[in-house]
């Protein structure tokens, strides 16, 4: 029995790192992703609704109390740019440490505006978007295939996870 429980371990620890990683990533990306195309009615014209939740319903939560969000259509832009921009930087796995740890930061302001939505999602997207920026975003990422120096180039060498 315990023979089986050391096959099975070596049989999991040989998967290699790269694959957990590709699905962090496009985990991470698809809400961000989802949540970018409501706040666009077209090419860089706000939506409707990302107007009226950043003018009217989105508070910040700061210690007790609820404050409106400062220039609240450029911080809807700001969002909705970086809700698109940052999920595809992450599936290509370009500036993947980057681009993870922009999310986390978005996920810290989220939390403060829904701080109900910690345990579904808020924790979830900030262990996802941590993993990513200290291990990146492995061999099957354009940040490795770019960081390939040609033998012999007298740079330093680079280890792809």
């Amino acid at each position: 029995m315990l023979e089986r429980l050391h096959r099975a371990e070596a049989m999991l620890a040989a998967i290699p790192q790269s694959l957990p990683l590709l699905a962090l990533r496009f985990a991470l990306a698809v809400p961000f992703f989802r949540s970018g195309l409501t706040k666009w009615d077209g090419f860089l014209q706000l939506s409707s609704g990302a107007k009226y939740l950043f003018q009217q319903e989105f508070k910040l939560h700061i210690l007790g109390g609820q404050f409106a969000y400062p220039l609240p259509l450029v911080s809807a832009s700001l969002a909705g740019i970086a809700e698109i921009v940052l999920p595809i930087l992450l599936v290509l796995g370009l500036g993947t440490r980057f681009a993870a740890i922009a999310i986390l930061a978005m996920t810290a302001v989220i939390q403060l505006t829904i701080p109900g939505g910690w345990a579904n999602f808020h924790l979830p997207w900030a262990a996802m978007a941590l993993a990513l920026v200290v291990y990146g975003g492995g061999r099957l990422s354009l940040d490795t295939l770019l960081m390939k120096r040609p033998a012999g180039s007298g740079g330093p060498a680079t280890r792809a996870v």
